[in-house]
């Protein structure tokens, strides 16, 4: 028996809330909702004392999972590697299917996001690009050409 219902969100801790979510938004998410959380709940599932949070929950247009973004505001942020590679452990991408990959990475270049690598093709199925974007946060652009 599966303990699992449904993939509800990916959560992703960031320094500058509101340009990652400006970027998020100019890609076609759409802003939930925004609030602080702190106290005994986050304290416990974080494992952070005294911690605060500011949140911003991210929901595609079709309703799927979600992106959260947090940004603490105590303790400070500790930070990452904003030029992680994709062989790097951890979370390496965020990825979203597109209906023109190259209409959304020209707009993105034009904001001063550029490509990872470049823009490949499996098969006769996909095109896909991983694009950086704010805070080093790599995101994975694809669109069914199959």
């Amino acid at each position: 028996m599966s303990h699992i219902r449904r993939f509800d969100h990916v959560g992703i801790t960031v320094a500058d809330l509101d340009a990652v979510t400006a970027f998020f938004v100019g890609l076609g998410l759409e802003v939930e909702g925004r609030t602080f959380v702190e106290g005994e709940f986050l304290d416990t599932v974080s494992g952070i004392p005294d911690s605060r949070t500011e949140i911003v929950m991210l929901r595609p247009p079709d309703g799927g999972t979600r992106l959260e973004l947090a940004s603490f505001v105590r303790p400070d942020h500790e930070p990452g590697s904003p030029e992680a590679m994709a062989n790097e452990l951890g979370l390496r991408n965020v990825a979203f299917e597109v209906d023109d990959l190259q209409a959304a990475v020209d707009r993105l270049a034009a904001d001063g996001h550029g490509l990872v690598g470049g823009v490949g093709q499996y098969e006769q199925v996909w095109r896909m690009a991983y694009v950086r974007g704010p805070e080093g946060i790599v995101v994975s652009l694809a669109e069914r050409i199959g």
